[in-house]
């Protein structure tokens, strides 16, 4: 389950920035002072990069790691 949730959320992270949601929400028709902040493309990219970091993480739960053997190497 942590799984999909890490990768659903990077999928997001990675997606949202970059769709006409971000730039119609609430926190920016509430919040006009922000809006030069949160639509600049290097915000847009540390956003998107903390979600390719949330896949990298959710792919690092699936493969297994050195010594992590049931069975010790005889």
């Amino acid at each position: 389950m942590l799984v999909v949730v890490c990768f659903e959320m990077g999928a997001l992270l990675l997606y949202l920035p970059w769709s006409a949601f971000w730039e119609q929400n609430f926190f920016l028709s509430h919040f006009p002072s922000i809006i030069h902040v949160v639509l600049h493309p290097a915000f847009r990219g540390a956003i998107s990069g903390l979600g390719v970091l949330d896949i990298l993480l959710a792919l690092g739960f699936i493969r297994p790691h050195r010594g992590s053997a049931s069975v010790p190497p005889q």
